[in-house]
This record gives structure tokens, sequence and C-alpha cells, in this order.
């Protein structure tokens, strides 16, 4: 069940390039990380540590930025590396974590699916 926040984020991007992927008319996720990722953009929008536009203009960038150094035929694509991508992003700027904080943290994860 979505709440009234969630319901205006996702509307807000139907349709849009930064329109995140869906299978009759559910959100797609192959990975937990991805919902994960999804889900704290959502909260940290929710709980006023940004706005939820100024992380669609970030997503929006994150794709263009792949867009222009891959082909469109890629299949190293992943939308929810660029949506992940963004979130970092707007949590550094928004000094929420540091960069060395989100370095430690990308460390830990490859530690842990190294093992």
């Amino acid at each position: 069940m979505q709440t009234r926040f969630e319901q205006f984020a996702l509307t807000n991007m139907l349709g849009s390039r930064d329109s995140p992927p869906r299978l009759n008319g559910r959100l797609c996720f192959d990975q937990t990380w991805e919902r994960q990722a999804f889900g704290m953009a959502i909260a940290l929008s929710k709980g006023g540590h940004f706005d939820w536009e100024e992380f669609r203009q970030k997503l929006i960038v994150a794709i263009g930025e792949w867009e222009i150094s891959h082909a469109s035929d890629d299949p190293s694509w992943s939308y929810y590396e660029r949506w992940l991508t963004a979130l970092e992003r707007l949590v550094v700027e928004a000094q929420l974590v540091t960069p060395d904080e989100l370095a430690s943290t990308h460390n830990a994860a490859v530690s842990s699916r190294e093992a």
C-alpha cells in the first residue's frame, strides 16, 4: 500500500525517462538492494531531507550520463544503478553522509558479497 507521498512520487515520474521499471502496472525489483534504494529515496524525501524534484533531477542527470557513455543496447544498463548514483550524490550534497562514509559503506558491501 502506498501513502500519498509515494503515490505522488511515482505518478510524478510516470511516462518520463526517469520512470521506474514496471510490469503489469507494478514496480519491478530484481534484487533486494534495488527495493531498499527505492525506499530509502522515498523515505528521505518524505522526511524532508531533500525535495523529491531534486532527486528526480539527479536521476535524470545520472541516466543521461550513462546514455552518453554507453550504446543504447548496452546490456550493462541498470535503472536502479542510476537511481543509486543519484541518491548517493544527493545524500552527500545534503550532508547526510560524507564521501568517506559512503566509500566505506561501498567497501563493506563489496566485502560481504565476496565472502
